[in-house]
């Protein structure tokens, strides 16, 4: 008995790696390849779709993500996690060997597809590994994991593409994959748990919430841009999506055992945190998108200063995160979310009030300050809903507050976009759309009414990421109860 402490202590810190390994891989495959795309298009072509290499990837792990819950629920997430693994690792060889644009995009779609067993399980596996108190130690190292990752991923694409070919992008994914696989497969042992018969899996929800999805995050993804918001593609996209709903609805209404159970939404506390963290995705836009243009075209800034500008966040942002504990075991997981979207609401706020053209050290402020709320108001979140389910609903539930977090996203990527583009046009009499304006900042010096108009179109971008900060402390004060109904570990 003596020797089996250290030993499972030795296992989870094994299967901890494993886990920040695998959070490594999902987060630096959804920004490693943007600035690699001139190689990439120099050697296969297809510049008219390359932007279907990030969408394709996005809409994938999004989909999926319920899908894997449920499975996790009732298969176990070891073998879950193994096998959403081997489709990433198999998709990211693919990827190497395209022949041309449209088999890297089918390829990334595959990364993707395993992409959303990582994202989801890992953050489900944090919640079993550890009991509550000591839950916002492992979700701060997944949290450091996933910022300094996706801000890394843009330098380490340029590095690979620039110096060695752009094909290591996804061949460097192998070795680190296959450390991550063989961790899980030793270390990782799952209880046993009581047979109730042959599982039931519900095929038909899996497919129709996949195929709902898909075509509503490709009508959001592509609106405006690949075609005009009311176009007959967008219409006929977004009409048939609705339509899907409905068939998603009826569907898991008479299933037995429902990919998206409706307790999901029936439960207060999941459907608020739900709807939080959706807006958390949608506010994340602001800051993560259009501030480095922000940095580059109104302060002038190099584009590895501009970079810098966004990644403080990463720096204050686990911080308090780990530090949130101290803080929800005093005044509960509602009120210390509601502090920090509260705050953070302020601060974007207060982007607009920036000086013109202003000093690079302004915005990085606000940005390690957004960090910090930002810190206070997730980590309880995920902690607190998490902590509110046993083990057999962990997984649904997770996936569920990622779902929604990554849906946010996406609209957030289409409407601000939008409010971006309508402000630029209106400011330049409709000279072109924000991309087309940046695209053309290269070739000089930026004209002054070019400087003042994008100044203006992120001001308005940062105004509704602000709003979309109010909601939240809004869906948290009306919906969220004022005590988490928490389960004993």
């Amino acid at each position: 008995m003596a020797d089996e402490r250290p030993r499972d202590t030795r296992r989870r810190g094994a299967v901890v790696a494993a886990l920040m390994l695998a959070m490594a891989l999902a987060a630096l495959d959804s920004t490693i390849v943007s600035t690699a795309v001139p190689q990439i298009v120099g050697d296969l072509g297809g510049f008219s779709v390359f932007s279907w290499l990030f969408s394709g990837y996005l809409l994938a792990v999004t989909v999926t993500l319920p899908v894997y819950g449920k499975l996790s629920d009732t298969f176990g997430r070891k073998p879950v996690l193994i096998a959403g693994a081997a489709v990433f690792l198999l998709g990211s060889l693919l990827c190497a060997v395209a022949w041309n644009m449209g088999a890297l995009i089918a390829f990334r779609i595959i990364q993707g597809l395993g992409g959303g067993a990582l994202q989801g399980t890992v953050q489900t596996l944090a919640a079993d590994l550890y009991p509550l108190k000591d839950r916002p130690k492992i979700q701060s190292k997944l949290s450091t994991v996933w910022a300094v990752s996706a801000v890394a991923g843009p330098g380490v694409g340029g590095v690979l593409a620039a110096y060695a070919d752009w094909r290591w992008i996804f061949l460097v994914n192998l070795p680190i994959g296959a450390v991550a696989l063989w961790l899980i497969i030793r270390h990782l042992h799952e209880p046993e748990r009581e047979s109730s018969g042959r599982p039931r899996i519900d095929w038909a929800g899996a497919l129709a919430v996949f195929a709902c999805g898909g075509v509503l995050l490709t009508a959001l993804v592509q609106g405006g841009v690949a075609w005009p918001w009311l176009s007959g593609p967008s219409i006929a996209l977004f009409g048939t999506g609705l339509a899907l709903v409905g068939v998603v609805v009826a569907v898991e209404r008479h299933a037995a055992e429902p990919i998206i159970p409706g307790w999901v939404w029936r439960r207060r506390t999941i459907a608020a945190v739900n709807l939080a963290l959706g807006a958390l995705g949608l506010l994340m836009v602001a800051p993560s998108v259009f501030l480095p243009t922000y940095a580059q075209s109104v302060l002038g800034l190099a584009p590895v200063a501009a970079g810098f500008v966004l990644s403080v966040w990463t720096l204050s942002w686990p911080v308090s995160a780990a530090f949130s504990q101290h803080v929800y075991r005093r005044i509960g997981f509602r009120n210390t979310a509601m502090l920090g979207i509260g705050v953070a609401a302020l601060i974007l706020f207060t982007f607009p009030l920036l000086p013109y053209p202003g000093a690079a050290w302004q915005p990085a402020l606000l940005m390690l300050l957004l960090g910090g709320a930002l810190g206070l108001f997730q980590l309880p979140l995920i902690v607190g809903v998490q902590s509110t389910v046993g083990w057999a609903e962990r997984g649904t539930t997770t996936a569920s507050v990622l779902f929604c977090r990554q849906t946010g996203q996406t609209i957030g990527a289409s409407v601000f976009g939008a409010v971006a583009n309508g402000v630029l046009a209106s400011r330049l009499g409709g000279a072109g759309d924000l991309d087309s304006v940046t695209r053309g900042l290269d070739a000089g010096a930026v004209p002054e009414a070019t400087r003042r108009a994008i100044a203006d179109a992120v001001h308005a971008v940062y105004l509704g990421a602000g709003c979309a900060a109010a909601l939240a402390f809004v869906v948290l004060l009306v919906l969220a109860p004022r005590r988490f109904p928490v389960l004993k570990d």
